[in-house]
């Protein structure tokens, strides 16, 4: 490594936010890249740990002290070489990845860990700002010709892959801009959709093909989002491309079926999260959700959760709060217990941070309204013993809601596009395909594969990008029998 003792000479050091009476006035991004010394101090804590268990606790499998120790050097331009040889978009990974990276690192056995996020992200947006990182087009066509359905993080990575040996790729998203939960669903102060029209640019410049507003199949459920004015059908597909990337996200959100769900007020998260993003946009959108003067209440405490309470607070909310049927995690874990793997600990985002009250161990019983709108939530206490709940007898709640959020995950992909295509299911209603041998995300339907939620289910983005990689290096082989693509 480049400075031995790094570890033992600097603390950690982790990005500066704006402050949170001045971020949540606009939804722009508040989270201040590092600069140049500073890097070169984080870099310079990466151990010589003979064993970098950071490599393996990022599924993508970043050389992660390879470009800590060049960010040290002030080797950016290898830096960017190194990062992107194993990930296509570090810019969004070093933004909304939750870096089991650096759960997994050596140093935060002891300490605390090294701050990979942080200098990945100053690696990728150096690369912007410096023009290095340019399309890559092939230099000889194969001939071949394969459709991703959608273009969330697994399709994109996908698609990148195969156009850069030479394959032609058609992206087909049903909404109307490309970026799947990239561009409708993750706010945009967490990032900002530039990020993504620049690398639809590059991919452009590579080849690819994409088509907004198509859905592929049947019509979806309304409670997924839906902008398509055009519908093409799975033995159409079959007609013109030679393989089929399923790389969908897991869309079809856990409902909450309790007395008075039915009341105006009460929705989905991703309701309310796509038509702000719609908004920053510059589209009008009819009917909009708003928080503004309202009391809120967010049920489920995970990242979606945070994001409705984050976009709560910008839009003026009375009061927000947010309930976890989970009871509350300890605020530090146990490391010699848990390391290397993602520990579960209380987890305070930057939305918190704004302006929230959290509740653990809540359960909800019922809505209440007047007039066909919600006006309250009653609620109780839970306690859980060997993995069952219970109420906690007299703990009967209620709380003033004039607009209640579902964030309590997703179920499953959407079921009409596997219906469609008649691909075999497992137990979870996601696409039955494996990740290795020689069939490796090919499902049961000729020539269709599948890849990120689609197959596994709800996960992160950095999983979405590892299995759209590994699943392009596949059809790779089935089309042409061989493949240079990295796995």
């Amino acid at each position: 490594m480049g400075k031995i003792t790094g570890f033992m000479e600097f603390q950690r050091q982790d990005e500066d936010y704006l402050d949170p009476a001045e971020r949540v006035k606009n939804y722009k991004e508040f989270v201040l890249t590092l600069t140049d010394s500073q890097a070169k101090v984080q870099g310079a804590r990466c151990m010589d740990c003979g064993i970098p268990f950071c490599n393996t606790g990022c599924p993508v499998n970043n050389q992660i002290p390879d470009w800590n120790d060049l960010v040290y050097h002030g080797n950016y331009r290898a830096a960017v070489d190194n990062l992107h040889s194993t990930n296509n978009f570090p810019e969004v990974t070093g933004r909304i990845c939750p870096a089991p990276c650096e759960a997994a690192c050596t140093l935060n056995i002891s300490n605390e860990a090294v701050g990979i996020k942080s200098i990945e992200r100053k690696i990728a947006d150096t690369g912007w700002e410096h023009g290095w990182i340019v399309p890559q087009p092939a230099a000889e066509k194969t001939g071949k010709k394969v459709a991703v359905i959608g273009s969330g993080p697994a399709g994109l990575a996908a698609a990148q892959q195969l156009a850069r040996v030479g394959h032609a790729v058609t992206v087909f998203e049903k909404s109307d801009r490309i970026g799947g939960l990239l561009r409708y669903g993750i706010p945009d102060f967490k990032m900002e959709k530039g990020l993504i029209d620049r690398r639809i640019e590059q991919m452009e410049a590579e080849g690819v093909t994409f088509r907004t507003s198509v859905l592929i199949g049947k019509d979806f459920p309304a409670s997924v989002s839906n902008m398509a004015r055009e519908t093409i059908f799975p033995e159409d597909l079959d007609k013109e491309f030679d393989a089929v990337i399923l790389a969908g996200g897991a869309e079809q959100p856990r409902d909450l079926p309790v007395p008075g769900r039915e009341l105006k007020g009460v929705h989905f998260a991703m309701d309310f999260l796509p038509q702000q993003n719609r908004v920053n946009a510059g589209d009008k959108v009819k009917d909009q959700i708003k928080a503004t003067g309202k009391h809120v209440v967010v049920i489920g405490g995970g990242d979606t959760g945070s994001d409705c309470v984050g976009t709560s607070n910008r839009h003026g909310a009375a009061s927000i709060t947010q309930f976890e049927l989970m009871p509350m995690p300890p605020e530090q874990e146990n490391k010699p217990l848990v390391w290397p793997y993602w520990p579960t600990k209380l987890r305070t985002s930057s939305s918190h941070e704004e302006g929230c009250e959290r509740e653990f161990a809540v359960a909800t019983k019922r809505f209440e309204g007047k007039g066909g709108k919600v006006d309250k939530l009653i609620g109780c206490r839970v306690e859980w013993k060997d993995g069952k709940m219970s109420e906690v007898p007299d703990s009967e709640f209620e709380i003033k809601a004039d607009l209640v959020f579902l964030a309590m995950g997703f179920v499953s992909p959407v079921q009409q596009v596997l219906d469609a295509f008649s691909v075999q299911k497992d137990a979870r209603g996601n696409a039955r395909a494996t990740v290795d041998g020689a069939h490796a995300y090919q499902t049961s339907a000729p020539k269709v594969f599948a890849a990120g939620d689609m197959r596994r289910g709800q996960s992160l983005v950095v999983w979405a990008i590892r299995e759209g990689r590994q699943c392009a290096r596949a059809v790779d082989e089935f089309l042409m029998g061989s493949s240079v693509l990295p796995r």
